[in-house]
């Protein structure tokens, strides 16, 4: 009970009448009544926050009038940093603010992160990279056969192990899939110097291979290939190197070694071998084989292929200027062609010069879609106010394909130029 009463004279008097439990609390604890007598330099750090908290929650209460609008702020006042969600069963997962409901799924079973493929929250589905709030009730759905994490989910998770776990996932990934092309490069590079595989080398050939290159494992040295840090055709030319040395060793003649090798080196890399067929690009070897951007060579494109460090082998057209920095480095220089009837859709830019009127975009569009060709981006720029240059992203299967687009395009009412994007 806590009252003031005005005295004889208007002397104010104050009456606290309070147990004992209750007066350790007052004089000791946080709201403690001696605290609000002070002043700020008489307090501590720790002190004053609370001081201002508890003047905060004062602010709060005064300019509240519902109950339960009072407490909802108070939830959000006492934990500012965190997040109070359940799940389907009831159970509490605290989460950062700003959490989503991957961050939920990863917080809850790091399987259920990796194979959740929709969420509902309160029952109703919503995206995966909605924010959540305290006091909603979070369901994931899974899809274990063939989901997995998408590297975009890193745009919004904000929780340290969603992030890990997301980014060690797509590592692995990489990982296998490089050592599955890796794999098949250096068998066919075998294939074409030794008339072998891998498999057929035996065990003692496999050791000094992996010696000579540092390998802990096969696995790593296809990696290494698979990524590009190696070259296939390199490798076995050491390996052949190796072998050669050693049989020349146990014959007592060292002079063999050199004639060995430059007959059965491939021409490009120093021998009088004439060279075999090049390796060919298959649309299979996905993130292996990267197609240069700058100059988007599509199949009939006279091409060339550069090994880069973590981007395995890039194509670039013959005709693109940015391989100009590859000429004083042969090492990397890659003998590539197209597969025979390949298929597939190969993205390329065309730009087109049209005249600046009401539903050009959409007649080239549409042109464009009858051709059986898919738009994937789409931009325009005024250069005056009666022409306009629109850059279309287009999917087409070579060459032969590319220019029906173009012949199309050129006919059109209010088409002035058209042409392909070069480097």
């Amino acid at each position: 009970l806590h009252t003031t009463l005005i005295g004889p004279y208007g002397m104010p008097v104050e009456f606290q009448i309070r147990t004992q439990a209750m007066h350790r609390i007052a004089e000791s604890g946080v709201a403690s009544h001696w605290m609000y007598k002070s002043s700020d330099a008489e307090l501590n750090e720790a002190q004053k926050r609370t001081h201002k908290w508890l003047q905060s929650l004062l602010d709060i209460q005064s300019t509240t009038g519902d109950a339960a609008e009072f407490l909802e702020h108070i939830k959000v006042d006492l934990f500012p940093d965190e997040v109070y969600v359940f799940t389907p069963k009831g159970t509490i997962k605290a989460l950062p603010r700003g959490a989503t409901p991957v961050d939920f799924a990863y917080a809850v079973h790091t399987d259920i992160g990796n194979t959740c493929v929709a969420a509902k929250i309160d029952r109703r589905l919503a995206p995966l990279s909605s924010t959540l709030s305290s006091g909603q009730t979070v369901e994931i759905i899974t899809s274990p056969g063939g989901a997995r994490p998408n590297p975009a989910w890193l745009n919004f998770v904000v929780t340290g192990k969603a992030r890990a776990t997301i980014r060690n996932y797509l590592k692995n990934l990489k990982r296998e899939e490089s050592i599955e092309v890796g794999r098949r490069l250096l068998d066919q590079a075998l294939l074409k110097a030794y008339s072998c595989s891998v498999g057929d080398l035996d065990p003692d050939k496999v050791r000094i291979l992996l010696a000579e290159f540092k390998s802990p494992g096969l696995d790593h040295l296809f990696e290494e290939i698979g990524l590009g840090n190696r070259l296939a055709p390199l490798v076995v030319k050491r390996l052949m190197e190796v072998l050669t040395a050693e049989k020349a060793r146990s014959r007592g003649r060292p002079g063999a070694i050199k004639n060995v090798i430059t007959r059965y080196m491939p021409a490009w890399l120093g021998g009088t071998r004439t060279p075999t067929r090049p390796l060919s690009i298959k649309g299979t070897e996905g993130m292996v084989v990267t197609f240069a951007k700058c100059c988007y060579p599509i199949p009939g494109d006279a091409i060339q292929g550069f090994a880069s460090a973590g981007r395995g082998v890039v194509i670039h057209a013959e005709s693109c200027k940015n391989i100009k920095e590859f000429r004083n480095q042969p090492e990397k220089w890659i003998d590539v062609q197209w597969e025979p009837g390949i298929q597939g859709e190969f993205p390329v830019e065309i730009r087109v010069e049209a005249l600046n009127r009401r539903g050009v975009l959409a007649t080239v569009a549409a042109a464009i879609a009858g051709m059986d060709v898919n738009i994937n981006n789409v931009s325009i720029d005024e250069h005056d106010g009666r022409h306009s240059s629109i850059a279309f992203n287009i999917g087409v299967q070579n060459r032969v394909h590319l220019a029906r687009v173009m012949r199309r395009i050129r006919t059109l009412d209010g088409v002035v130029k058209i042409n392909r994007k070069k480097a």
